[in-house]
Parts: C-alpha cells; sequence; structure tokens
C-alpha cells in the first residue's frame, strides 16, 4: 500500500474511470459536496458500508480502501476479538514478510484449512 491519502486514491481512481463526482456520490448515498470534501481530505473516510461500496465501483480490494481509510472490516474485528492472543501471535510472527510471502502463507493455511 502506498501512502497516498484514502481522498486523493479514491479521486484518481475515480477519474481514471471517468466517474463524475456526482456519479459517485449517488451511487454511494453521500451528497456530492461530501464526497468532494472526502477526496479533498478535509473529512474523514465515510462509513464502512460506504467505503465498500466505493471500493466496488472503483475496482479496489475493500480491505486496501478500509485500510486507507484507517480501518479495519468489521468481520475482522470480529475475528480478532474472538481470538485475540493467537492472532496477535501469528500477525506479530509476520512482521517482515514481503506481500508475497503473506499471500503464500494465506494459501498454506487455506489449503489446509480445506483439509
Amino acid at each position: 500500500m502506498s501512502a497516498e491519502k484514502f481522498g486523493a486514491f479514491v479521486r484518481r481512481h475515480r477519474e481514471a474511470r471517468e466517474i463524475g463526482l456526482r456519479e459517485m456520490a449517488k451511487l454511494i448515498g453521500v451528497s456530492p459536496t461530501y464526497l468532494s470534501k472526502v477526496e479533498r481530505d478535509e473529512f474523514a473516510a465515510p462509513a464502512e458500508d460506504k467505503v465498500k461500496a466505493i471500493a466496488k465501483i472503483i475496482d479496489c480490494d475493500a480491505d486496501d480502501l478500509m485500510a486507507r481509510a484507517g480501518r479495519v472490516s468489521s468481520d475482522l474485528a470480529d475475528i480478532i476479538k474472538r481470538h485475540p492472543v493467537e492472532l496477535a501471535a501469528l500477525l506479530r510472527t509476520t512482521k517482515g514478510l514481503t506481500a508475497d510471502e503473506m499471500t503464500k502463507l494465506a494459501r498454506q493455511v487455506s489449503k489446509a484449512k480445506d483439509k
């Protein structure tokens, strides 16, 4: 994930897909003024459902966009709350791994889970 702020990222991707500000605002159920201020990082990112709607519209990963918004998806938060010690340990062991290495690890866990 780059250091690009949430609003700038959304605006760049919205414009790349040639989606107008008013159209995007209507699609996610907010006012154009509000969305404009979010894109200029004058307002904080919207609620989770709106962030996920934006991700779908601009065709980006919802978890990536949630992270740019400074949040974690509620489903992940629920998983962490059920196993906080174990998941904290697991996440700390991944420190220093590359994105490719983490993807490989996730695939291995998924295969083991399916057995």
